[in-house]
């Protein structure tokens, strides 16, 4: 009786078991051009044993995938049916994030997985509340005074911190971190234009301080700290060997979840607390022109406080790393090759000495009649 009982629950599992290795056997025929070895996705486990023999470098692993792949293009297969597209191919970035953007929407389960510290901001967000926020944005950014005062937050950080410190590196001869510098360079930009606060990542050209100045840049340091730790947290998500098991560990308040829990609570309330003074100030008829301010002098009561939230959060996650990382590639790439460098400085140097002459010349075309 037993026997046959164990029969009649096993020959079910059995059968779907059998279904499941035909119809991966099936997908894995379809493009036999484009798949090695080590791109080749297993029956049920898809490339989950790939992932888990790279997972301590797994941006490196996926560089070497993306190479020996003739369109630069991998169908990432995982457990439970989840599959996701990377890709390295121009033409298929052009495709997803332009042409036929529509297409693609993120979907429930990329919003589960960020909406802890994302919210409904643009980047978690799809369909109209995307369109709502990108035009609404889109707009801001093309007014005056935003510009001016993107431009004038640039050139403080730069001429006030940024370029002292490395002429007091250069003079010492000591060395300095270049990414993790121009991380810090990038987020105290992205907050001044997001809500004009200065978190003090770099040190003031005279790299000194009083006891009220050092207070805050303690509590800045902590925002951001807290920052860089809820966005790595919130990606962690997405590299589960097992989809979904984060929600566990988020049930139990254990591990990296409790660690995320904390920091966006670090976040969102030093976020709120910023947006309930910005209303304070502009009720007084205060005037300020950073993305914040904009956005609540010009949308009304038509975002919430937690709305709000969720859009300054979204632009500084933007602008955080973005920037950072494309100046540093450029720096990198640049200290392999003198002669482009020898290019840009004389270039640089034309630029400049074609500004000097037109201000001088400017007096003297001033007609005195």
């Amino acid at each position: 009786m037993a026997i046959a009982l164990a029969a009649f629950l096993l020959i079910p599992l059995f059968s779907l078991g059998a279904v499941f290795v035909l119809r991966a056997w099936r997908l894995d025929k379809k493009a036999p051009a484009q798949r090695t070895p080590r791109t080749r996705p297993y029956p049920l486990l898809g490339h989950l044993p790939q992932f888990l023999a790279n997972r301590h470098r797994v941006l490196d692993w996926l560089t070497e995938v993306l190479a020996l792949l003739p369109t630069c293009t991998l169908v990432f297969r995982r457990p439970g049916g989840v599959r996701g597209v990377i890709t390295a191919n121009p033409t298929n970035l052009e495709h997803i994030m332009r042409a036929s953007f529509d297409n693609y929407p993120k979907g429930p389960r990329f919003a589960a997985l960020l909406h802890d510290f994302l919210g409904r901001g643009i980047f978690n967000a799809d369909g109209e509340a995307w369109r709502a926020q990108r035009k609404a944005a889109s707009y801001e950014f093309n007014t005056r005074s935003l510009r001016l005062f993107v431009a004038r937050s640039v050139h403080s950080e730069l001429h006030g911190r940024f370029l002292p410190l490395l002429r007091r590196a250069a003079g010492s001869g000591s060395q300095l971190n270049l990414q993790d510098t121009l991380e810090r360079y990038a987020f105290d930009n992205i907050c001044r234009v997001a809500f004009d606060h200065d978190p003090r990542q770099l040190p003031d050209g005279d790299d000194s301080a009083g006891p009220e100045v050092e207070s805050t840049a303690t509590a800045s340091s902590s925002f951001a700290d807290a920052f860089r730790d809820a966005a790595n947290l919130s990606a962690g998500r997405f590299q589960y060997a097992v989809p979904g098991f984060w929600m566990i560990k988020k049930a139990l308040n254990l591990g990296s979840e409790r660690r995320l829990r904390e920091s966006i609570a670090m976040v969102h309330g030093f976020a709120d607390r910023i947006i309930r003074s910005r209303r304070e100030e502009m009720s007084m008829g205060c005037e300020k022109h950073d993305l914040l301010s904009r956005f609540m002098a010009n949308q009304g009561e038509s975002y919430t406080e937690t709305a709000l939230r969720d859009v300054v959060i979204s632009f500084l996650l933007a602008g955080r790393e973005t920037t950072s990382s494309a100046l540093t590639w450029f720096f990198w790439l640049l200290s392999s090759r003198p002669d482009v460098e020898r290019r840009i400085r004389d270039e640089v140097a034309a630029v400049r000495a074609a500004e000097r002459s037109a201000i001088t010349a400017e007096p003297g075309s001033i007609s005195t009649s």
